[in-house]
């Protein structure tokens, strides 16, 4: 009881509607489904609930996701669309350093000449030579050789 004591769910008869309509009828993810069975378990408004155990054994979950899903629903202030749908991501996603240009530059390096001294490259050679190249970002062996790979090119 202790997550009902500290972040009760009360919801109200629309809140209660639409999140019925979400578990019975449509086609949605598995885990909005989940959240929104969790929500309905947990209301307050009308009456008494079961404790966490019941709950937890009875829709499937742990006791740490009826948690979550309190929390989340007084985190975002009582919403049930936002409490049910996915979490937007904080950050964006890295780009990759890797763009049509740099393969370009790095697919001609690997089909030139090797170094002096060498009688192939290696994609440790390639590592080593685009670090020096200004305008290629830095590069790792294991990325480099993805690359070659991915455009059929071989290093003999």
């Amino acid at each position: 009881m202790g997550s009902q004591k500290k972040r009760p769910v009360r919801l109200t008869t629309q809140d209660r509607e639409e999140l019925v309509r979400v578990t019975t009828t449509g086609v949605r993810g598995a885990s909005m489904i989940m959240r929104a069975r969790v929500l309905l378990a947990l209301d307050t408004s009308v009456g008494e609930v079961d404790s966490k155990e019941v709950i937890a054994t009875r829709l499937g979950v742990s006791g740490e996701t009826l948690r979550l899903v309190a929390k989340r629903f007084t985190e975002t202030g009582g919403d049930v669309r936002a409490t049910i749908t996915r979490k937007k991501r904080d950050l964006p996603p890295v780009p990759s350093p890797v763009t049509g240009e740099v393969e370009a530059r790095l697919i001609a390096m690997a089909c030139s000449q090797p170094p002096q001294g060498h009688a192939r490259w290696s994609l440790r050679l390639l590592e080593k030579h685009v670090a020096l190249v200004e305008d290629i970002p830095g590069l790792d062996h294991s990325t480099i050789g993805r690359i070659l790979k991915k455009r059929n090119c071989a290093l003999t």
